[in-house]
């Protein structure tokens, strides 16, 4: 196993960024850079990692905020969402604004992604899932050697993503986590956009939204 990682939490919204990389080539990527970005960069610089690619989740400012300036100074690519989050991508400002928040930028990503795409990360690759429901084009990126997902906001240790949002929707988001998630496996780790990581084993016997109990009952 070569990929490795490091939570970096970043903004007012404390949303776990992932710096990743891989251990043979030295080559990382950003995963939901939203902000706080010359942490980020003192981070890459402290460990030696060439970042090749900045990789989105979805298009919340809280994830997507930092990438067009770190994007500009790194000289890369932004690679994902899926293009139905383009209306999101393009009201970062708007939206941090309304916060009352700052240094946070629209972005236009080079790449959207679609379902059972691949992306590289030195050597290695990183599966992609598109999971709607927090937002319409919500991906998961999933590292099968490790067992290993970064899932943004679709699901928390304990909890699941907000569909209160324009185009968000429960039974979506439901869909997608059982759906397209479980069948992954029950010893895959996962790093969600906040909070700790966890297992979708331990959700699946504890979360009181997505338990193999609750869909039984819902």
């Amino acid at each position: 196993m070569s990929l490795a990682f490091e939570i970096i939490p970043v903004t007012a919204f404390q949303q776990n960024c992932s710096l990743i990389w891989c251990t043979e080539t030295m080559e990382g990527a950003l995963v939901d850079p939203g902000g706080d970005t010359e942490r980020l960069k003192a981070a890459v610089e402290g460990k030696g990692i060439k970042i090749a690619s900045i990789l989105l989740t979805h298009g919340h400012l809280d994830h997507a905020g930092g990438a067009n300036p770190l994007a500009k100074v790194l000289e890369v690519p932004i690679i994902g969402p899926h293009q139905d989050d383009k209306y999101w991508l393009d009201a970062i400002e708007q939206h941090s604004q309304n916060y009352g928040l700052s240094g946070m930028f629209n972005c236009s990503p080079d790449q959207w992604l679609n379902e059972g795409e691949t992306v590289s990360v030195g050597n290695e690759q990183l599966e992609v899932l598109h999971c709607p429901g927090h937002t319409p084009g919500h991906l998961v990126f999933f590292h099968r050697e490790s067992q290993l997902a970064f899932v943004g906001d679709v699901l928390f240790e304990g909890s699941i993503g907000r569909t209160d949002f324009p185009g968000g929707d429960y039974q979506t988001l439901i869909n997608s986590i059982t759906g397209k998630l479980w069948p992954l496996g029950n010893d895959v780790r996962f790093i969600p956009g906040h909070g700790n990581m966890s297992r979708f084993g331990k959700e699946r016997a504890t979360n009181p939204f997505v338990s193999d109990q609750a869909i039984a009952n819902s």
